[in-house]
């Protein structure tokens, strides 16, 4: 499982203008596996069908929560469905698909707060979350943490609150706890703000026995502690992190912590001008390595382990910068690498989800063309091939090149499929056009006015995901407007929104008035 729906929102853009192009027709959702029964959910009433075949057969109920386009879902299809043994447990437990591109998965979706794509969620019989099972751990641990979880695990809320009150856990209770996806947890259990130092507490308290346990909560506390905020550490806790850095196999045990929070471990260890910076990147490069060349972990993982080393090599260097300095011989690297995954992945899913990666990594080593030329020879190759379109925008525009970027992010919407993956490409793409071409008026009316047209024909436009894209689009919009020269483009827009307001319904009519309303009038 991976963790890069974050990027998403800054490579995604994409909308087509009202000027004659026909939309894409959205293909049928396909189950995430087929060797699973997985049961399709598109309303409230398709889960509670799930939870009470659940109590009546007394089994757990396993959510997983995804899109078709999304590139660390296509590798949960090419990593974890797609075994034998998961295929064996799943006997024993309901298996629920909840894409979100499904008609009421936005609904849904609020209901049991999942919004990051992908999140897989373990629930007993009666409704009560056991464990998100971790984004960045490798499919033997995730199918260890999901075999305890089956297992009688308690309710994951009742195992944090009996932690921090200084109660006994047991062993596999402390691994829920280190090993439940906080990236993914959506405050659900705990305020963002609050996370880095309940980790904190949390490794600080478990068990001597359970040093491996810890370990992890320190990391994890670590990543959540960028830019200053969070957990202070001292030198026991850079001695520790050393410590699982030069040994190999606490550092294949860590191996998602390590890969998904180095950056971030990084500078909360050590300032940019900290004299010990150069020694700790140098010990994460050692052990990325390691972990990029292990057999035992996907294609995925080790790619990701390469790209980390890259994105540790520019640490120091502006976060903008088009062309880092960085050693030649890891470039070299990276070229080959992206070059081989190219050659031999066969699988669609997992090319869905490592070439996404290898354009970005290549974009992010300053080679630009080698990233341009590698996702335009895939887009053949993709199933949704509007995601790379959507990265060559992001391409074209980190390099200045506006008029390429808004031709691409178009050309991206113009194949996208799905309600919610329209309305999110549609905020993007508008998002850049005001960012970047705001003196098109026209043409940023008429982008507006058809995402108001495509929320029209979206009966859950106004729910979770979709809700959030309109919202940042109508953000861009007021403050476009605020000026007061575009006035009457935004008074044109607030009069096609009534209609499509009044179509909304009670529940969300406050919610759909409110989104090209300036402060003042909100």
């Amino acid at each position: 499982m991976k963790r890069r729906d974050s990027q998403v929102s800054q490579q995604v853009m994409g909308l087509i203008l009202a000027c004659g192009m026909g939309l894409a027709q959205a293909a049928p959702i396909k189950p995430p596996s087929t060797n699973v029964a997985w049961l399709p959910a598109a309303a409230d009433a398709d889960v509670d069908r799930a939870f009470a075949r659940a109590r009546a057969e007394k089994k757990p109920v396993l959510m997983y929560w995804g899109a078709t386009w999304c590139p660390p879902c296509n590798q949960l299809k090419a990593t974890l469905f797609n075994r034998q043994d998961f295929a064996t447990v799943s006997r024993s437990f309901v298996a629920v698909h909840v894409d979100g591109d499904r008609p009421g998965a936005q609904k849904v979706s609020t209901r049991f707060k999942v919004s990051g794509y992908p999140t897989v969620v373990l629930f007993n019989p009666e409704g009560a979350e056991i464990i998100r099972l971790p984004g960045d751990a490798d499919a033997p641990q995730v199918m260890e943490l999901l075999q305890t979880g089956m297992a009688g695990g308690r309710p994951v809320k009742a195992l944090l609150d009996e932690a921090l009150a200084g109660r006994t856990l047991a062993a596999n209770e402390w691994r829920t706890l280190a090993w439940y996806s906080w990236d993914v947890d959506d405050q659900r259990l705990l305020p963002k703000a609050e996370l880095p130092g309940t980790l904190a507490r949390l490794a600080a308290a478990c068990p001597p026995a359970e040093a491996e346990t810890a370990s992890r909560l320190w990391l994890k506390a670590l990543a959540a502690s960028d830019d200053g905020q969070g957990v202070k550490p001292d030198a026991a806790l850079r001695k520790r992190v050393s410590a699982i850095l030069a040994d190999p196999g606490q550092s294949r045990l860590q191996m998602g912590a390590l890969i998904g929070g180095a950056t971030r471990i990084v500078r909360a260890l050590a300032d940019d001008d900290a004299p010990e910076r150069p020694a700790l990147v140098a010990e994460f490069d050692a052990a990325l390595q390691r972990l990029q060349a292990d057999a035992t972990l996907s294609r995925g993982d080790r790619f990701d382990a390469l790209l980390v080393r890259v994105q540790l090599a520019r640490l120091g260097q502006p976060k903008d910068t088009l062309r880092p300095q960085l050693p030649p011989g890891l470039v070299a690297e990276l070229r080959e690498q992206a070059a081989r995954e190219d050659r031999e992945i066969t699988d669609g899913y997992e090319r869905q989800a490592i070439i996404t990666s290898a354009g970005y990594a290549l974009g992010q080593a300053g080679l630009w063309d080698e990233s341009d030329a590698l996702l335009k020879a895939n887009l053949a190759k993709s199933h949704s091939p509007y995601y790379l379109m959507s990265q060559l925008g992001s391409n074209a525009r980190k390099q200045g090149k506006t008029d390429e970027a808004l031709k691409w992010y178009e050309q991206s919407y113009v194949k996208s499929e799905g309600p919610a993956t329209r309305l999110q490409w549609g905020s993007g793409y508008l998002t850049a056009l005001v960012e970047l071409a705001p003196g098109q008026a026209q043409r940023i009316e008429q982008a507006a006015s058809q995402l108001l047209a495509d929320a029209a024909k979206d009966r859950a436009a106004f729910e979770g995901r979709s809700l959030r894209s309109l919202q940042r689009a109508g953000r861009k919009l007021v403050s476009w407007s605020a000026d007061g020269k575009q006035a009457a483009a935004l008074q044109r827009l607030q009069g096609k929104l009534k209609p499509v307001c009044a179509k909304a319904g009670p529940a969300h009519r406050a919610a759909c008035e409110g989104l090209l309303k300036p402060a003042a009038q909100g």
